[in-house]
């Protein structure tokens, strides 16, 4: 499929409310794997994706075989002057890459922090053109067994989930990973809240909504009702800054304030004027980040 196919099929409306429930379940399912299909990725994603990549320059480029894939991670040395402070493995979020979160990556490698960041199954330079969430936490634990031990772990967005999974363990994931502090900027807590917008927007009626859950809950080995970041969270018995913008226009920031109910080992700190996706650039965010890690 060339490069211009995918741009106008990325274009198009897709609907399935044509389709009988049990096929429309399926082709939603399929499509939702497909990030360079995403309603959430940007049209000029391409040529912001190859200027953000700039910010790897400092970076060893390492190729990671995983089950899912070959996967592009990226290795943030310390800098020499800065007092060591252990290592951060750093996740992206649905339809970005590891170059967006370069900039968070340089602050803390210059704090002393060795860094690995990496893109996600079926994004960036990594393989394979599809990837369920569950694919993604496979590939970050695999990527965090192999370049760490990371103590730490910073995501973004649906980063988060990927990273609590791995984090909590249980089925599929096997056993948690022992990440110590979790930063969690602009994470959803709800998966479902996610799920649905796209149920919404390709049309899925009742019966055709269910059989596309049944396919994420087959995958994920739970209930969409119980997959959410809080239990996650509250499995791992770990400590997380929860960072979110008030005005984020994607993941409401209702989904921080849940996160940070569910769990008092969670401290929530919330930004304004950054939305989702500047949040990464927002100078106070980075401050409170590194932070956050440094006295921990």
């Amino acid at each position: 499929m060339t490069a211009f196919f995918d741009r106008q099929l990325a274009l198009r409306p897709y609907r399935l409310d044509r389709f009988p429930p049990a096929r429309a379940g399926d082709l939603a399912y399929k499509r939702f794997l497909k990030p360079r299909f995403s309603s959430r990725r940007s049209s000029d994603h391409v040529a912001l994706a190859e200027r953000a990549r700039f910010h790897l320059r400092h970076a060893a480029w390492v190729r990671v075989p995983t089950t899912e894939g070959v996967v592009q991670a990226y290795v943030f040395e310390p800098d020499a002057n800065a007092v060591s402070r252990g290592s951060v493995l750093i996740a992206h979020g649905w339809t970005s890459e590891a170059s967006f979160m370069a900039v968070i990556a340089e602050q803390l490698r210059r704090a002393g922090f060795r860094v690995v960041a990496f893109d996600q199954p079926a994004h960036g330079r990594s393989a394979r053109t599809e990837a369920s969430l569950i694919d993604c936490a496979r590939a970050l634990r695999q990527v965090a067994d192999a370049l760490g031990p990371t103590p730490f772990v910073v995501t973004h967005s649906m980063g988060g989930l990927a990273a609590l999974l791995a984090g909590a363990g249980g089925r599929p994931m096997g056993s948690g990973y022992p990440f110590a502090r979790y930063v969690l900027i602009a994470s959803p807590n709800r998966f479902r809240a996610i799920t649905d917008e796209f149920a919404d927007e390709v049309g899925l009626g009742l019966h055709a909504r269910r059989a596309y859950e049944r396919h994420l809950e087959r995958v994920a080995h739970r209930s969409m009702s119980s997959f959410t970041a809080a239990d996650l969270l509250a499995v791992t018995e770990r400590p997380a800054l929860v960072i979110h913008a008030r005005d984020d226009a994607e993941v409401a920031f209702a989904h921080a304030e849940e996160i940070a109910a569910r769990c008092p080992q969670a401290e929530l700190r919330a930004v304004d004027g950054v939305g989702h996706r500047n949040i990464l650039f927002a100078p106070p965010v980075i401050r409170a980040v590194v932070s956050y890690l440094t006295v921990a």
